[in-house]
C-alpha cells in the first residue's frame, strides 16, 4: 500500500470514529468545519485525497488534531515519529513545504510543523479556533507573518507567538530560502 493510500485509509477511518465520539452527524460535522457533506462522505469512504485546508478544517471542528487523523497506528504513550515517517502536507515547485513533525492530544490537539518557504512564496492560513495559538521560531532567513492584515518580520533567531484566531499566513519576502518550527495548541472541544 502506497504511504498516500495509507493516509487516506488512515483519515477516512479516524475521521468517522473522532465524529462519532463526538456524536456528530454529517451535517453537523460539515456546517462546523465549513466542508460539504459530499466531500465528508468521500473522505470517509476513502475515495478522495482532501486538501491540507480540508483537514486542518476538519481537526478543528472535531478538536483533534492533524497528526490523530492521520494517525495510522494506536500507539503507546511514548511515540516515536521516525524522520521516513514525518509527513509532508504542503507543498510547492519553487520548493517550499511544511512538514507535520509530531502531535498530540494535550489536554486539546498540539502539532509541530517544520516550514520552508523559498523567496517570494506565502502560505495562508483561515482562523482557528477560538482559544487557539501558534508558536514559531525562525531558524533561517526571515519571516513575514501577517495577521489580520498587519506585517510582523520575525528574523532568523527570533521567535513568535500569536493567537490565531484571524485570518494569517506565513511568507518569505527575502531572498534566501526561510525555515522554521511552528507549534499549533488547539483548545479541546467543549
Amino acid at each position: 500500500m502506497s504511504d498516500l493510500d495509507l493516509l487516506t485509509q488512515s483519515l477516512a477511518r479516524n475521521v468517522k470514529r473522532w465524529r462519532n465520539e463526538r456524536g456528530f452527524t454529517l451535517d453537523a460535522l460539515a456546517a462546523r468545519a465549513g466542508v460539504s457533506r459530499g466531500m465528508l462522505i468521500q473522505i470517509e469512504q476513502a475515495r478522495t485525497n482532501p486538501s491540507i485546508g480540508t483537514v486542518v478544517k476538519i481537526g478543528d471542528a472535531l478538536g483533534v488534531s492533524v497528526t490523530t487523523l492521520l494517525d495510522y497506528e494506536q500507539g503507546p504513550k511514548v511515540r516515536i515519529v521516525p524522520a521516513d515517517q514525518v509527513v509532508r502536507l504542503w507543498h510547492t515547485d519553487a520548493g517550499s513545504y511544511s512538514r507535520l513533525l509530531a502531535g498530540t492530544e494535550a489536554p486539546g490537539p498540539l502539532e509541530m510543523w517544520e516550514w520552508r518557504l523559498m523567496p517570494g512564496d506565502s502560505s495562508a492560513s483561515d482562523p482557528h479556533p477560538a482559544g487557539t495559538v501558534e508558536i514559531a521560531h525562525v531558524t533561517r532567513g526571515e519571516l513575514t507573518l501577517t495577521v489580520e492584515g498587519a506585517e510582523y518580520r520575525v528574523p532568523a533567531g527570533a521567535s513568535v507567538t500569536f493567537e490565531a484566531n484571524a485570518p494569517h499566513s506565513y511568507g518569505n519576502q527575502g531572498d534566501v530560502p526561510m525555515e522554521l518550527v511552528l507549534a499549533v495548541s488547539v483548545p479541546p472541544v467543549r
